[in-house]
């Protein structure tokens, strides 16, 4: 698999969301997909102490204890866990990478990552402690998640000389959410960070597995809370059209979700969760299509086309 790089970090373009692990599986299921992607090229591992309670981060630091030195690993920090395990305050920092390594198996982080920005924190304060982890050898490079253009360029104004700084932002973007194509990219670009897109595949809806007409998937992400956004039927109108445009080319829109994010410059890995072995092989094996100028012309008109 192809790789490019998060500040000093190769990463496959193919990445997994680790949200699923305590959630959806137990540590046996989660083992049998990590052991999967890793073994179909994936050597990106992004999780969140806050997916599956802490479970998720249990889950995979007991399966990667064997293979730690095979993945680049990324979690994330300051969304709330209760009362207390909150924020970017610089005490809360030191106290949740502890509690991250120790749930990780590991004695670094690869990529720390702040989950969302913390208002009642000054960005400086916090990239302070993110630069102390870094110097003690605990974390590798930092990040941040769900950051507008104007929160990156304060936090790049923030960062002292020589100190660490943000490499990555990881923001919601996928063919049908186009939000960070407002500036955040180009900000990204300018800035020489990292983008790395949630939700590429929109909780399936890019998959193929909600149809327009056909019941939804008994169990699925999209049977409650974000289905009612977006099982629309303009959204069904576009994915009908964009299966019907990727198969006619010899490719499924799963391929086209990610293959149409990697031609992004920014871009470096597009991270989707998967809850079989099957899923994250299917993940790995979908960014080889190389889509033409014409084709991307195509896909633009498609999901901007009045309906």
């Amino acid at each position: 698999m192809d790789t490019r790089r998060i500040g000093s970090l190769e990463v496959s373009v193919v990445g997994l969301g680790c949200n699923n692990f305590g959630r959806r599986l137990d540590s046996g299921a989660t083992s049998a997909v990590v052991d999967a992607a890793l073994d179909a090229g994936i050597n990106f591992f992004d999780t969140a102490d806050v997916y599956g309670g802490t479970k998720s981060e249990e889950f995979l630091g007991r399966t990667l204890s064997r293979r730690r030195d095979e993945v680049v690993l990324a979690t994330k920090f300051g969304a709330q866990l209760d009362e207390q395990r909150k924020g970017a305050s610089p005490e809360y920092v030191g106290q949740a990478v502890e509690d991250s390594l120790r749930r990780l198996r590991t004695d670094r982080i690869d990529l720390y990552q702040l989950h969302r920005p913390d208002p009642e924190v000054p960005i400086e304060d916090t990239l302070g402690a993110l630069d102390e982890l870094v110097r003690a050898g605990k974390v590798r490079e930092i990040g941040c998640s769900n950051f507008s253009a104007e929160q990156l360029r304060a936090a790049e104004g923030a960062a002292r000389d020589g100190a660490a700084r943000f490499v990555s932002v990881q923001n919601e973007y996928s063919v049908l959410h186009r939000e960070p194509e407002r500036d955040v990219l180009s900000e990204c670009e300018r800035l020489g960070i990292a983008f790395i897109p949630y939700f590429p595949l929109v909780s399936g809806l890019l998959t193929g597995k909600y149809r327009q007409g056909q019941p939804t998937p008994e169990g699925s992400r999209l049977q409650s809370g974000r289905g009612d956004s977006l099982l629309t039927d303009q959204n069904f109108a576009i994915v009908e059209e964009l299966i019907e445009f990727s198969e006619s080319r010899g490719h499924t829109i799963l391929e086209l979700a990610f293959s149409w994010l990697l031609t992004r410059p920014a871009v470096v890995s597009v991270i989707a969760g998967a809850t079989s072995s099957e899923q994250a092989r299917s993940n790995a094996a979908a960014a080889g299509w190389q889509l033409t100028d014409e084709e991307l012309t195509e896909i633009d008109s498609i999901v901007s086309r009045p309906r």
